[in-house]
């Protein structure tokens, strides 16, 4: 597929599937990351803080929202940063989390204006629940057409 900076409409959007986070994922992540702080893996401190259960790491929960919503390739785009990244609120083991992506901005790219532009994606994430547990811009550098 080939979606050009000019073919891109604001307002647009799309919406994952769901995907119920697991122990193996945080586990997993854990260990990919190095980040084995006990709000994540020790089930038995956690029952003494704030939430009474482990929490998946926000970057985890991060990764999977963007992987959801990783579908058909669009071969004149790659991904550019994320802005304004917020952990909301916590995601726990169990939790089902759905991603859904609105183009809120277009932009000139500021160094390669002929050749790119920059679209902004708003990823709002939510549970099962409705309650949004993360939210960020996914920055987009696109082609232009030529």
């Amino acid at each position: 597929m080939k979606l050009y900076f000019e073919e891109h409409e604001i307002n647009s959007t799309r919406t994952s599937m769901g995907r119920t986070i697991t122990e193996a994922d945080i586990v997993t992540h854990a260990g990919q990351t190095g980040d084995f702080y006990p709000h994540h893996m020790d089930a038995e401190w956690c029952k003494t803080q704030e939430f009474g259960q482990r929490v998946a790491h926000g970057t985890l929960i991060l990764s999977v929202a963007v992987g959801a919503l990783a579908g058909e390739i669009n071969e004149v785009a790659f991904s550019y940063g994320y802005d304004r990244v917020r952990f909301i609120s916590p995601v726990f083991i169990g939790d089902t989390i759905t991603s859904k992506a609105e183009i809120v901005a277009k932009r000139e790219h500021a160094k390669r204006a002929a050749d790119f532009g920059l679209v902004d994606e708003q990823v709002t994430v939510t549970n099962q629940r409705g309650e949004t547990v993360i939210a960020f811009v996914h920055v987009y550098m696109v082609e232009k057409k030529k």
